[in-house]
């Protein structure tokens, strides 16, 4: 039997037969996902690297990933990415094509796009219904948006490796794997207030009419 492929969205949301309906669904997912990635890069400060700041934009993918799914998830992040190469200021410092071509933190933002594909690739095979299994789904895209960020941070440093590792890796492990475990206990939390409220509700639909 084939394995349905749904996300929290696609459960909460009510069903949509019609094509036009669906579409305008997820393109209003999808431009609300690139406002909230957008807001969340407002969130940010350099500490320990003078090339890569902390930001929320990690946790907002994983979440946005994990709710929207592979596609929507991807999509949002390439429509946030073509927002900040017209020149809206969605970046941290700004926007532009010349920022995503000559930025030391240009890596990563291309890097949100394969790691919202794969967190969101894991969910819609159910590892975010659960605590046991939902860091499984999130680690891989943090794994990805680590190893292309720190790549493109090496070659823009002339492949001094050492800087770029000291400089946009180490320092954000730490409050990464913080965000990634705030975003593995908040998915299967909201699918057990969705699994309660769908029962609840079916329980209420069967019981007699007075």
């Amino acid at each position: 039997m084939a394995m349905t492929s749904t996300t929290i969205i696609d459960t909460v949301m009510p069903a949509r037969h019609q094509r036009t309906a669906l579409l305008i669904c997820d393109i209003t997912l999808i431009i609300a996902g690139s406002v909230l990635l957008a807001l969340s890069s407002r969130a940010s400060f350099y500490l320990f690297s003078p090339y890569v700041p902390f930001t929320m934009q990690p946790f907002v993918v994983m979440l946005l990933a994990a709710t929207l799914g592979s596609r929507r998830g991807a999509l949002t992040v390439l429509l946030f990415l073509a927002e900040g190469a017209a020149g809206l200021p969605v970046f941290v410092n700004g926007g532009g094509i010349a920022y995503l071509l000559t930025q030391p933190t240009a890596g990563y933002l291309f890097a949100y796009v394969v790691g919202a594909f794969l967190i969101g690739w894991c969910c819609e095979r159910g590892l975010d219904r659960r605590y046991t299994t939902s860091l499984w789904a999130m680690l891989p895209g943090l794994i990805a948006i680590y190893l292309i960020g720190f790549i493109w941070l090496a070659v823009w440093l002339h492949g001094n490796f050492l800087v770029a590792f000291t400089t946009g890796v180490l320092p954000f492990v730490v409050p990464d794997l913080i965000k990634l475990v705030a975003v593995s206990l908040l998915l299967p939390s909201a699918w057990s207030f969705v699994r309660k409220f769908r029962n609840r509700a079916l329980v209420d639909a069967n019981q007699p009419q007075k």
